[in-house]
């Protein structure tokens, strides 16, 4: 039997909120063994000067649990 836990992140990106994602995912997988699930949760942008300065993903991603 395997568990799961689930945690918030957040990627950022100058291009979409599709890289912002991807960022987040590449990122996470770097320390986070087995991801399995990742959930998009909300989309937001900072701006600067009345012009988009980053776009950014909020994602619920689940990996597996040990210990």
């Amino acid at each position: 039997m395997s568990v799961y836990k689930i945690v918030e992140i957040v990627g950022t990106s100058e291009k979409s909120w599709d890289d912002a994602a991807a960022q987040a995912v590449a990122r996470a997988s770097q320390s986070l063994r087995d991801l399995r699930v990742a959930e998009v949760t909300k989309f937001d942008m900072t701006m600067k000067d009345g012009k988009v300065e980053h776009y950014r993903t909020r994602l619920s991603v689940s990996f597996k649990f040990d210990g």
